[in-house]
């Protein structure tokens, strides 16, 4: 879509994001980027896929390990436990 000569970014569907996050999470450190997108239960853009990557990695939810493999690396359980943790500080 142009409006002035500019182009818009298409941002992706909630349930959509949440379809690739449920993926990563049940196949974590299995796939690389473009095998993870061939293997998703829903066929999607590539470049879409590519924006919500991006935002799961931004977000600190995933990473690619050495051999590019997608990892879920979030866990708000430890997270908080290690917030609740009087002998931790945070500088």
């Amino acid at each position: 879509m142009m409006i002035s000569g500019t182009k818009t970014a298409h941002s992706p569907q909630l349930d959509t994001v949440l379809m690739v996050e449920s993926f990563i999470q049940e196949h974590s450190g299995e796939y690389k980027k473009r095998a993870l997108w061939e293997n998703l239960p829903r066929k999607m853009m590539y470049q879409t896929f590519s924006t919500i990557i991006g935002y799961l990695t931004d977000s600190g939810k995933i990473a690619a390990d050495k051999e590019g493999k997608i990892c879920w690396i979030y866990n708000p359980e430890l997270i908080k436990r290690l917030l609740d943790n009087s002998d931790l500080k945070i500088r």
